[in-house]
């Protein structure tokens, strides 16, 4: 995941240009893995459905959600990043429905149909996600695992049965891993979409870290994002 860019809602071929989004400080702006994201929402059709976005940040994938006919909950445990999802709401005049939580409390809400999600990713030297503070929206532990395994393992009890999950996150963190996992809850998993993106501050910082690990190539200076499908039964 790429260090934070200037805030720009996601803009797929073909679709009108967002207007910028408002953020305090720490929020997740908008980035590459936010516009990959997008295009695979707009390719599953939208309107009409119950779509939950976990990990809203800004609001960028929910706003859009919205605008392209859903009825939407957006859910953060980042205080900022809900009262920005709010706020760019109010101002793009779209019916999101903000909260603060975890997955715990959105399994305590109804299931949904399509569940979207941009969660931290980011391998990690510190195995402890971070408390507080910008790094909560990338760092995931030592494989960048954290978030995603919860999310595989959540989503049958998130799903309408036949209900989508669309997962956006880094090779690095193990594309094969996602799928496997999501397959042993018991959903069919592919891959939707791929894309190369240049090394963003935040992968340029652990460089040398991810190297000793293996996880990169010492040539490369391209991070592969990925969209992960997944369907219930």
């Amino acid at each position: 995941m790429s260090a934070p860019a200037p805030a720009r809602g996601p803009a797929p071929a073909r679709q009108r240009a967002p207007q910028r989004l408002w953020r305090l400080p720490g929020v997740y702006a908008p980035q590459a893995d936010t516009s990959l994201l997008a295009r695979a929402l707009h390719r599953e059709g939208v309107s009409g459905l119950d779509v939950l976005d976990v990990g809203t940040g800004s609001g960028a994938l929910a706003l859009y959600a919205a605008h392209l006919g859903a009825h939407v909950t957006a859910l953060d445990v980042s205080r900022r990043a809900v009262w920005s999802t709010r706020l760019n709401a109010r101002r793009a005049r779209q019916q999101v429905t903000a909260v603060r939580g975890d997955l715990a409390k959105a399994l305590a809400h109804r299931r949904f149909d399509l569940v979207v999600s941009n969660p931290p990713y980011v391998p990690a030297p510190d195995p402890a996600p971070p408390a507080r503070g910008a790094a909560r929206a990338w760092d995931a532990g030592r494989d960048g695992r954290l978030v995603l395994d919860r999310l595989c393992d959540a989503a049958p009890a998130l799903l309408h049965p036949h209900g989508v999950m669309l997962l956006v996150h880094s090779a690095l963190s193990g594309t094969d891993r996602t799928l496997t996992r999501l397959e042993k809850a018991g959903l069919r998993a592919q891959v939707a979409d791929r894309a190369l993106v240049p090394y963003g501050p935040v992968l340029r910082g652990r460089l040398d870290w991810l190297r000793e690990r293996g996880l990169i190539d010492p040539e490369s200076a391209e991070e592969e994002l990925v969209v992960i499908r997944a369907e219930r039964a």
